[in-house]
């Protein structure tokens, strides 16, 4: 390539045009060259502006290549070979964009897009040597590879929707109907919880406190069902726990046949009810059980219906958590509309009334029963510290805290109330709803907001009583 000359008086002339730069960062006023393709040896500002960034890569490389894709806008040399770097990082973006990093397999689908980036960047390094997106790319790959110690060696993402189309991983079966269908949209997921006296939180993130004593639908749809048991906590109050959950993930094509799971106070186990622990293909396991704390805390995660379960013992009763997609748990006919973390619990099964309370009748004591355990007197004051040493954040789950303590005198309602939110802070995919505050709409309570809520758990226990 020749060089241009330049003329008294005027400007270095570039064989690249560029379209209107982006605005450069804060931490830097110079102007940027953001032209793409190999740039001419008379460009001096633009050829140090990219050994710079060569030698000197951003720190964040998740930002790094995010903003791949933003430089990918800019003009192109018009007589260079293309670039196909922007179809490397969009295809990059479509396999992972649904992964959530706290589930379980995260890292093995994460790596395997990786070394797919790798190779797509490998196969276009002569025609981009001189770009400056695709050195940022190879880069960032190199730098995320390490951090999620991924081999070099290993399997692929394939971007052919004809060869991921797996009938058995829901992820991979919805993106290749989207990608026949022209278009791609990340699935929504929705959380469902139980636990405590107990407490619910519903697909549509509504929170109530319910009697519900005896067997309950949480969820009844074509692909899944749950149901609990729940018994009285305390003589002569209406406030119940779970001691018994029955889960049935139904036949599925080829992908598994019908299991059954079923835990009860005591017995916790890290199998379905036929001794296996995984169904469909041994190879593929599309259905498996994961044992988190012996007798504690079991996990079961669904691929073809791409859902997770986690259900706990904590104390002597049990928690159970649910992250399902939308167009599965919606999936239901009209006789299976009893389903309380599609519907909340009946009107008259609630303690609460969409967090108005009625005030008591002047004069009325809580009834004192007998417990056939030692129970701790809690006041106020003591419960609301009990709940604060392992709750910071004065959400629902704080006041749900305070509220079975208030009630039952057991200790371990602090623990489930906490293991509850940590339930919501690894499976609730949108992280600016994991906290639910009072009615005050805040965290941060005055004196007449701290007098109303302590009337209110005072309201809410006499009506469980009632």
């Amino acid at each position: 390539m020749m060089r241009k000359r330049r003329k008294p008086g005027g400007r270095l002339a570039c064989p690249c045009s560029s379209p209107v730069p982006l605005p450069p960062p804060p931490e830097s006023r110079r102007p940027a060259w953001t032209g793409m393709g190999r740039a001419a040896p008379s460009c001096a500002a633009a050829g140090a502006e990219q050994r710079l960034r060569r030698l000197h890569p951003p720190p964040a490389t998740l930002f790094l290549l995010f903003n791949v894709g933003l430089l990918l806008r800019t003009g192109d040399c018009q007589l260079q070979t293309p670039c196909r770097i922007q179809k490397c990082t969009t295809d990059f973006v479509s396999l992972t964009s649904h992964l959530n990093s706290a589930l379980d397999g995260f890292d093995l689908e994460f790596c395997k897009a990786l070394r797919a980036y790798s190779a797509c960047t490998y196969r276009n390094s002569k025609v981009c040597r001189g770009n400056l997106v695709y050195h940022s790319a190879v880069l960032g790959i190199s730098d995320l590879m390490s951090q999620r110690n991924c081999s070099k060696d290993g399997p692929t993402s394939s971007t052919n929707p004809e060869v991921t189309h797996d009938p058995c991983n829901y992820s991979g079966r919805r993106g290749a109907r989207e990608l026949r269908g022209g278009e791609q949209t990340p699935p929504t997921y929705l959380f469902c919880g139980l636990f405590g006296d107990p407490h619910l939180r519903t697909f549509k993130d509504h929170f109530q406190t319910c009697k519900v004593e005896g067997a309950w639908p949480l969820i009844d749809n074509n692909y899944l069902s749950v149901q609990v048991t729940n018994v009285p906590l305390v003589p002569g109050s209406s406030a119940t726990a779970t001691n018994k959950i029955t889960i049935i993930f139904k036949s599925y094509q080829d992908c598994t046949e019908q299991k059954v799971y079923q835990a009860v106070t005591d017995d916790l186990p890290a199998a379905f009810v036929d001794g296996t622990t995984s169904g469909g293909d041994s190879d593929t396991k599309s259905l498996r059980i994961v044992e988190r704390v012996s007798g504690r805390y079991v996990e079961m995660h669904a691929r073809y219906i791409g859902t997770t379960v986690f259900v706990r013992q904590v104390g002597r009763y049990l928690t159970l958590a649910i992250r399902m997609p939308e167009e599965l748990a919606m999936a239901y006919e009209e006789s299976q509309d009893l389903q309380l973390c599609v519907n909340g619990c009946p009107s008259s099964e609630r303690i609460d009334d969409s967090g108005h309370l009625p005030l008591p009748v002047m004069g009325q004591l809580l009834p004192h029963a007998a417990s056939t355990q030692p129970r701790a007197v809690y006041t106020l004051e003591s419960a609301t510290t009990k709940c604060h040493e392992k709750m910071l954040v004065k959400d629902i789950y704080f006041y749900s805290c305070v509220f079975d303590l208030l009630t039952t005198g057991d200790a371990n309602f602090t623990a489930a109330a906490h293991s509850a939110l940590q339930d919501v802070e690894a499976l609730h995919p949108r992280k600016e709803r994991w906290h639910i505050f009072p009615n005050s709409g805040n965290g941060d309570m005055g004196k007449n907001s701290k007098l109303t809520i302590s009337l209110g758990l005072v309201c809410l226990i006499l009506v469980a009583f009632l």
